[in-house]
C-alpha cells in the first residue's frame, strides 16, 4: 500500500517537473545561469524575457505609411527628452521614437548646412546632451565627421579633422567615429576607428584634448624633444600603442564613463572611467567582470571567453554589457558582483529574445532593449519577478538601506536559493543591525569572506565584553591554582629528595 502511494507520488513530481520544464523552456528560448563563488556554473530563473521588438516596417508615418524596415541597426540610445533614437545605419538615416509608445516622431537624414542640402553616410552611434539645450550628437562614420543638430533636427556643429600640435594625432590620423557620449559638462566622448590609443575627448568648446582612458605612461623631457625632430616613420615606430579599442559608451549620473571593449584576457569587459580617465571599476571576489568565465563544447574544445561589444549603465550602480561571441547580456552591480545573465543565439533566427549580430544595448525604464544589426530589428526585454527582486535589492543596498533590504532579499532566495549575493545582502543588514552572530550565518552561505571576518572580529569582542566577569574570574582562579599546583609539586619532589638522601 505504502509502497503504491510512493511510487504514485514520484510519478506526479515526474509529470510536475516535465511540465515545468516544457513551460520554461516555451517561455525562454535560452539559458539563464549565474557563476557561484567556485565559479562554477548555477543555473537559474530567467531575470529578464522577451518583450516584443522594434521593427521598422511596421512604424507608421504621419500619413499612415510604414517607414521601412531598419538595415543594420547599430546603435540605440534614450534621450533625456524621451525619445529614441535608432540608428538605422544601413539607409543612412536615424529614427526618433516615442519612448512610450515606440511611435514615430522624426526621421534624421540630413540637414541644410547653410543652404546646402547634406545627408547621412552610414551613422553608427548617436547621444543626446543632458542639458535643456538637448543637443543630438551623430557619428556620421563614412562622412568623417561627427554631426551636432539641434533639438528641432537644425544643424548646429560639425566635429572633423582633430588636431593637436604635439603630435598626438599622427599624421595620417582618419577620423572615423564610431560610437559617442556627452556628460553633464558638455564634453565629448569619441570612439574612432582603428584607434587603440583611447577614446578621444573634446572640451565644451570641440576641441580636441587628448585621448582618454588609455594607460599611463611618463614621457621624459629628452624623449618629448626627440618626437619633435623625428620624422614621421621614427614617432611611428616610437609610439606607445595600448591594445585596448574600446567600442561601446555611456556615462552615469556621477558623470563618469562606462566603456566596453574587446579584452583579450577575458577578464573585464567594462571600465568605469574617472575624470582623469582612470579605471575605478569594482570587480568582485574573484577579479572577474568579463562575463562566462570560459566553457568547453560538446566536442570538448574550448570556446574562449566572452567578447564585450556595448555597455548600459542602468541605475544605482548597476550596469550590462552586451557579448557578441555568445550573444548574451550581463548584468552586475556597483562592486562588480555577476546579478543574471540572459539572452543567446538563434540558428535561424526564427526564436524570439534570441540574437544573430547584436550590436547595441540600451535601458528605456524597466526594458532593456538589444540592436541586432542582421535581424534588422531592436529586441526588448522586461524584468520577471525575479529580476525586479533584484534589481530593487540591488538598489537599496547601492543607497545603504540595508534593513529595507531584508524582506526583498528574502524573497530573491524564494526563487533562487542559490543566490549566493542574497545572503550577503542579509548578512550586510544583520551587521548593521548589530546581530553578528545572525550574520556571520548568512555570509558564510554567501561567501563573504571579508565581511564574515568583520562579523566575527565583532562577535568575539562581543562576548568577551559580555562575559568579561566570569571570564576573568576563571582566569584568576586558573592563576590560583597553576601557583597552588606549583607549590604541591615543588613540596612532593622536594620530600622525595630528603627520602632518597636518608637512604
Amino acid at each position: 500500500m505504502m509502497k503504491n502511494v510512493i511510487q504514485k507520488m514520484l510519478l506526479m513530481l515526474l509529470v510536475f517537473v516535465m511540465l515545468a520544464s516544457t513551460c520554461y523552456a516555451d517561455d525562454v528560448p535560452y539559458t539563464t545561469y549565474n557563476y557561484d563563488y567556485w565559479e562554477n556554473i548555477v543555473y537559474t530563473p530567467a531575470a529578464y524575457i522577451p518583450d516584443g521588438k522594434i521593427d521598422g516596417a511596421t512604424i507608421l508615418d504621419e500619413n499612415g505609411e510604414a517607414i521601412g524596415g531598419f538595415v543594420t541597426p547599430n546603435d540605440v540610445y534614450l534621450g533625456k527628452d524621451n525619445h529614441l533614437y535608432i540608428v538605422d545605419s544601413g539607409n543612412n538615416r536615424v529614427v526618433v521614437l516615442n519612448a512610450d509608445d515606440y511611435s514615430l516622431i522624426h526621421i534624421i537624414e540630413g540637414f541644410d548646412n547653410n543652404g546646402v542640402a547634406e545627408t547621412l553616410k552610414n551613422p553608427m552611434g548617436v547621444c543626446i546632451s543632458e542639458n535643456e539645450d538637448g543637443f543630438i550628437y551623430i557619428a556620421d562614420a563614412d562622412n568623417y565627421r561627427v554631426v551636432i543638430l539641434n533639438s528641432d533636427y537644425t544643424l548646429n556643429t560639425i566635429v572633423e579633422n582633430p588636431q593637436r600640435e604635439d603630435n598626438v594625432l599622427e599624421d595620417n590620423f582618419i577620423f572615423c567615429p564610431q560610437k559617442l557620449i556627452v556628460d553633464s559638462a558638455g564634453r565629448l566622448y569619441v570612439i574612432a576607428k582603428n584607434t587603440e590609443e583611447g577614446i578621444l575627448v573634446f572640451n565644451e568648446n570641440l576641441e580636441f584634448e587628448n585621448y582618454f582612458g588609455t594607460i599611463s605612461v611618463s614621457i621624459s623631457t629628452w624623449e618629448r624633444v626627440w618626437r619633435k625632430l623625428s620624422t614621421k616613420a621614427q614617432r611611428q615606430k616610437q609610439a606607445l600603442k595600448i591594445s585596448t579599442e574600446f567600442n561601446g559608451l555611456d556615462v552615469d549620473d556621477d558623470g563618469f564613463i562606462y566603456a566596453s571593449f574587446a579584452d583579450t584576457n577575458g577578464v573585464q569587459g567594462v571600465k568605469r572611467l574617472n575624470p582623469k580617465g582612470l579605471d575605478v571599476i569594482k570587480k568582485g571576489y574573484n577579479e572577474h567582470t568579463g562575463g562566462d568565465i570560459g566553457q568547453y563544447n560538446a566536442t570538448g574544445s574550448y570556446d574562449g571567453m566572452s567578447r564585450a561589444i556595448d555597455v548600459c549603465y542602468c541605475e544605482n550602480g548597476i550596469y550590462s554589457f552586451l557579448d557578441s561571441r555568445r550573444g548574451r547580456v550581463f548584468t552586475y552591480d556597483h562592486e562588480g558582483n555577476l546579478l543574471y545573465v540572459f539572452g543567446g543565439f538563434s540558428d535561424n533566427g526564427a526564436q524570439e529574445g534570441c540574437f544573430k549580430t547584436p550590436k547595441a544595448i540600451e535601458k528605456n525604464k524597466e526594458q532593456l532593449m538589444v540592436a541586432d544589426s542582421t535581424l534588422n530589428i531592436v529586441l526588448l526585454f522586461k524584468p520577471t519577478e525575479y529580476g525586479s527582486l533584484i534589481n530593487e535589492a540591488v538598489g537599496l543596498r547601492y543607497d545603504g538601506d540595508e534593513a529595507t533590504a531584508v524582506p526583498v532579499w528574502e524573497n530573491v532566495l524564494k526563487y533562487d536559493a542559490n543566490f549566493e549575493l542574497a545572503y550577503v545582502g542579509l548578512g550586510k543588514a544583520y551587521l548593521s543591525a548589530g546581530d553578528n552572530k545572525k550574520a556571520m550565518e548568512y555570509l558564510e552561505l554567501g561567501m563573504s569572506k571579508q565581511y564574515y571576518s568583520i562579523a566575527f572580529r565583532r562577535y568575539r569582542n562581543e562576548f568577551l565584553v559580555g562575559n568579561l566577569e566570569w571570564i576573568l574570574t576563571l582566569a584568576v582562579v586558573l592563576v590560583i591554582g597553576g601557583v597552588a599546583f606549583k607549590k604541591w609539586r615543588n613540596r612532593n619532589k622536594y620530600t622525595d629528595n630528603s627520602a632518597d638522601t636518608l637512604e
